[in-house]
């Protein structure tokens, strides 16, 4: 195994449909990885999303905190029962998503806190 390899295991592989079950990923970097349609049930706590294909990925159960995604394929990609504090998500594509039940306290888009865009969207409601 390369010095790089050792460093980043999971730089360029091609894993879609893997399952990844009670697993500690915390630190993890994933550079260029192909994971359409993986499975998360596990910790990623700062886990590096880079250049990756989450295309139609699962993460149930999973703590996502201070996390970052990258330019990433988020494409149908369910997210259920998370941990997404701290998570820093930039250059990917939200359209289509759906967010329930979510506490968003703190959550900025573009800058702007989403409770201060609900706010002035209730005054233009009315």
């Amino acid at each position: 195994m390369s010095d790089d390899q050792g460093r980043n295991p999971f730089g360029g592989s091609q894993m879609q449909g893997i399952r990844y079950e009670r697993a500690d990923m915390s630190g993890a970097h994933f550079d260029g990885v192909n994971l359409a349609d993986a499975r998360f049930y596990a910790v990623l706590t700062k886990a590096q999303f880079t250049d990756t294909n989450l295309r139609e990925a699962v993460f149930d159960d999973v703590s996502l905190a201070n996390a970052r995604f990258n330019n990433v394929n988020l494409s149908g990609v369910s997210i259920t029962n998370a941990n997404l504090s701290g998570l820093t998500i930039s250059g990917v594509t939200l359209a289509g998503s759906d967010i329930q039940n979510a506490d968003l306290t703190g959550m900025k888009i573009n800058g702007v806190l989403v409770t201060d865009l609900f706010m002035a969207y209730e005054k233009i409601k009315v």
